[in-house]
């Protein structure tokens, strides 16, 4: 069979761990799946043959890292990212098939190796790491690696693969004598760190300096298979059906939505032009450069004159600024270092930032009350008088990579740790603020940001999409500022509301008033939003920070790049792979890989009865976030528009049970089990899974 598409390298490495070797994939069976989150999900289904686990240290776990077409081409803000998928650890109940991603190089060098995704299964005899230069691979001893941080197990590799000594010069790679290549690039490496080959679930895949995967815990996946590191280095290209579309679409979207570097509007709405590097330190340090993925348009990586921060940005500067900021009573210079340094830490150590993101004020609040410390109910010999220092970080970090003192109690999760230490009441109460599946409030409380809270309880994690919430921090920042909107909100939910047809027919999907946020439009919306993750963002991978741009104040009109004839996403696409679809198209598949993934998490026992919030969220008003307060739009019951500050509410369990019903209705799932039916399975092609659902007992019936 010929593959159609450009783009793509024309194979998939299968590395069997169990017996250390390998075998060659060729994509076009996948084709159809695009890449990313779809390529990896459909590979999983065929490389898992027992979907029903619910841990992802479990020897049978299958871990794929994918990358799409558009990898490795300047297809802005997506040719550099990556995808990781499989069975996750760390969640309650259950840890579902799920996903994570990457950024860096490592996607772009997979693809010049001619490398569309790596598939591992298996566990290594012992720890090995695995070289991949082009179409040559091997495996190699990693016992010498064992031990070693993110920062120690590059260099160390850097320093095996430079043959000839020669730094940064040319490098030979394997070839018959008369066919040798030569490169003048570092291989581009992902790694694990002490904290996954201890298995934590708080343990992340990391690549370069600030390249994390975060959420999923698949370091301690892959530590769990004995895989310590990958190393790719790739000499060839990828080719695209019409470089010179490519070309133009990239100019354009710079012409029309990058902002003037030397005069930044800091008012801006949109996250595609946002001059802004996300740093939430606090502080102000000099000398700073930008750092990019391979491909953007816009670098959202910062290096300092001081020498931490490394790259790190938004979460990884943000954990711990606030307790410095205490510690040092007021200084910001010093505690953005601490902040940075100890955001750096993390990323050296390889600990998901997330699992402190809330845990660690609700710990503060516990050694306050006498429940934490030495022979406490949560035992730990950490100095928490000394919160906030760099010593603290230091110390807490460790704890949890090494998975001693409190790092113990917590290693296999927060609300695990929590409940066997006896405060699953404080988790159900929401005084440990983890809403959903185990996984802590990423900041968009789903009593504010319902269609956030939606997407994530109806898929398997943090959605972590900001699609929708370029409207909050460009509300947040206008009210900060003391400016009035930048735009109106009739406007912007008219603007937002015609990117998302067909899936709903007017602005009243961005009505976040009590009376709205169950209604079908604001279903709908919740629909495209995880169709257009599922697609365009996780599988076409267009960088979460750059896109879906829906408003941006960039362009005259106010309207944002996604879905746009000339430089929406589905122009890079086409222009790269000649597949010639819609936006709409890609919607459509996106589609069909989420309902594949109801099919994986129905066999590992999911049922609709299990998609509910932590109980607080139905019991407890949201009383603050990042702000004292959340605008959103809203209208009034004479049906004026508005921006109104939506916290102190809760949802209504009783609403939300009725939105899930016609969500699943829509979708073609099951609305009394939300599995999948016969009848939706074939009609997206996906009749290859009906067989294994009937064997479980786990094909959900027709309406």
């Amino acid at each position: 069979m010929e593959m159609k598409s450009r783009g793509y390298g024309g194979h998939i490495l299968h590395l069997r761990l169990s017996t250390l070797d390998h075998e060659v994939i060729p994509t076009v069976r996948y084709a159809r799946w695009g890449g990313g989150n779809g390529l990896g999900t459909a590979l999983f289904w065929d490389y898992c043959k027992d979907k029903t686990i619910r841990d992802g240290r479990d020897p049978r776990n299958v871990v794929v890292i994918a990358t799409s077409p558009l990898c490795g081409t300047m297809a802005p803000s997506a040719g550099g990212r990556c995808e990781i998928v499989g069975v996750s650890c760390g969640q309650y109940p259950v840890s579902w098939f799920s996903r994570s991603n990457i950024g860096g190089r490592l996607s772009s060098n997979m693809k010049y190796a001619g490398w569309d995704a790596i598939v591992v299964s298996g566990k290594a005899p012992h720890p090995v790491w695995v070289e991949i230069e082009n179409n040559h691979v091997r495996y190699h001893d990693a016992g010498k690696l064992w031990g070693k941080d993110a920062r120690q197990t590059q260099l160390t590799l850097f320093g095996m693969l430079d043959r000839q000594n020669q730094g940064w010069g040319w490098q030979p790679l394997p070839g018959k004598k008369d066919e040798m290549t030569y490169t003048t690039q570092r291989p581009a490496i992902v790694c694990i760190t002490p904290s996954g080959e201890n298995q934590s679930i708080h343990a992340t895949l990391v690549h370069d300096a600030g390249n994390v995967s975060g959420q999923g815990g698949y370091g301690a996946v892959l530590g769990s298979k004995n895989l310590k590191a990958i190393s790719v280095m790739g000499t060839g290209s990828v080719k695209a059906a019409d470089p010179a579309a490519l070309v133009r679409a990239r100019f354009r979207v710079k012409e029309r939505y990058a902002p003037d570097v030397h005069n930044p509007n800091l008012q801006h709405w949109g996250f595609l032009g946002n001059p802004m590097a996300i740093n939430f330190s606090g502080g102000v340090f000099h000398s700073t450069r930008r750092k990019a993925c391979a491909g953007c348009i816009m670098g959202c990586r910062l290096n300092f004159d001081t020498g931490y921060g490394n790259e790190s940005k938004c979460q990884a500067t943000a954990w711990y600024a606030h307790f410095a900021l205490q510690y040092t009573k007021g200084d910001q210079q010093k505690a953005a270092e601490i902040a940075m340094r100890a955001g750096d830490y993390c990323n050296v150590m390889g600990i998901n930032t997330y699992s402190f993101s809330t845990s660690l004020l609700w710990m503060e609040k516990m050694w306050h009350k006498g429940l934490l410390g030495p022979g406490k109910k949560i035992h730990s010999e950490l100095d928490f008088s000394t919160l906030g220092s760099w010593e603290f970080a230091k110390a807490f970090v460790d704890a949890f990579a090494y998975r001693r003192d409190i790092g113990e109690l917590f290693g296999d999760g927060i609300v695990q740790g929590a409940i066997k230490a006896g405060f699953e009441k404080e988790w159900r109460g929401g005084e440990l603020d983890h809403p959903y599946w185990g996984i802590p409030a990423h900041g968009y409380d789903p009593r504010a940001e319902v269609e956030w809270g939606y997407a994530t309880i109806l898929t398997d994690r943090d959605i972590n999409s900001h699609e929708f919430n370029a409207l909050y921090w460009g509300l947040t920042f206008n009210v900060l500022q003391g400016v009035p909107p930048l735009v109106d909100p009739e406007e912007a939910a008219t603007i937002i509301a015609k990117k998302l047809q067909p899936y709903v027919s007017g602005p009243e999907c961005m009505d976040y008033s009590d009376k709205n946020i169950y209604s079908d439009a604001v279903m709908n919306l919740t629909r495209w939003y995880i169709h257009n993750n599922r697609f365009w963002k996780n599988s076409a991978l267009f960088c979460d920070l750059r896109w879906g741009d829906l408003i941006d104040t960039n362009a005259p009109d106010n309207i944002g790049a996604t879905g746009d004839p000339e430089v929406g996403e589905q122009v890079y696409w086409n222009a790269v792979t000649g597949d010639g679809i819609g936006f709409v198209d890609g919607l459509k598949k996106g589609h069909r890989t989420f309902v594949l993934q109801n099919a994986i998490w129905a066999l590992q026992g999911r049922h609709r009865d299990m998609v509910h919030f932590a109980d607080y969220i139905y019991e407890k008003d949201l009383e603050h976030t990042h702000f004292p307060f959340f605008m959103w739009s809203t209208r009034d019951e004479n049906g004026i528009w508005r921006y109104e500050d939506v916290m102190h509410r809760r949802l209504d369990r009783e609403k939300f049970e009725d939105f899930k019903t016609r969500f699943y209705r829509a979708e073609g799932l099951d609305p009394a089990t939300g599995w999948p039916t016969e009848k939706t399975l074939r009609e997206l092609g996906l009749e290859f899974a009906v067989g294994e659902l009937k064997r479980h007992k786990k094909l959900g019936r027709e309406a």
